[in-house]
């Protein structure tokens, strides 16, 4: 069965305003067949790659079962003002060069059972309240919560990628990392605080698929303190939960926290298979 490797050399790039560009190398294996060579290369390769878009590939027979694979990648369209491969009209400012981006921080609700801190407490006289320890809403047998506004930022981008890079394999790729996080730095965020929501993609006439990508963010936490219990680190979407217990305080059966737990609730993924950049 052939097989696809990247070379040691791969990702040479040409820097510059006007024309950059760059080349993953590879070496196909196991196979004398063109045909093959060229359907794994396309079912491999990546759409974008460092928010640049594939242009070409070429492929050279080594003899063997050894075929050596050159993929260029590079701006997807002209300057303004410059006339595009094979002659035209020169690009107008208002032409659309490249991918967009769109961002909210309208935030998320999440349910909490403790405060950050409890500013006050407030008895009738002769009495003192209680000290619950930053448990919010206890009822004599549970500690209620409540729901608050939470920070995230929501962010989306848009590619225009050549339909001949958006097969079944990439299809299937995007799917299975939708609802993952980023187990690698990506779009400026750590590991741990970006959630892949999904992407919604059409396709414009035979030459481009116009595909949206979907993000959510939420900041990582060191050193958080729940009740008496310190030193508490949370990536952004690990969920945190407390578990409590019954104390004694001021003559009162109150709850208090008794400890912490951080859950992994969603899987972590490789978001650079999405081909557009970390």
């Amino acid at each position: 069965m052939a097989i696809i490797v990247e070379k040691f050399d791969s990702g040479g790039a040409t820097v510059g305003p006007d024309s950059p560009s760059v080349d993953l190398l590879f070496a196909v294996l196991g196979t004398e067949s063109d045909l093959d060579v060229r359907a794994l290369v396309e079912a491999t390769i990546p759409a974008l790659f460092r928010g640049m878009v594939f242009q070409n590939y070429r492929i050279d027979h080594k003899g063997g079962g050894v075929w050596d694979v050159s993929v260029r990648y590079g701006r997807e369209e002209p300057l303004a003002g410059e006339a595009p491969p094979g002659g035209g009209d020169p690009v107008t400012p208002e032409t659309p060069l490249g991918p967009s981006y769109t961002f909210e921080t309208s935030g998320g609700t999440q349910h909490i059972t403790q405060s950050l801190q409890t500013v006050a407490k407030h008895a009738k006289p002769g009495k003192v309240a209680p000290d619950l320890k930053g448990a919010i809403g206890f009822n004599n047998d549970s500690v209620e919560g409540t729901d608050v506004t939470v920070p995230v930022f929501r962010f989306s981008e848009a590619y225009s990628i050549p339909v001949g890079l958006v097969t079944h394999g990439y299809k299937l790729t995007v799917f299975s990392l939708t609802g993952k996080v980023n187990n690698a730095p990506f779009k400026g965020f750590a590991a741990g605080e970006v959630l892949f929501l999904g992407a919604s993609g059409s396709r414009r006439g035979l030459e481009k698929w116009e595909i949206t990508y979907q993000f959510a963010a939420s900041p990582n936490a060191v050193g958080l303190q729940v009740g008496d219990i310190a030193g508490i680190n949370k990536k952004g979407w690990e969920y945190l939960w407390v578990r409590y217990g019954d104390v004694e305080d001021q003559k009162v059966l109150v709850k208090q926290p008794e400890s912490a737990y951080v859950e992994r609730v969603y899987e972590p993924g490789n978001f650079a298979l999405l081909g557009i950049g970390g």
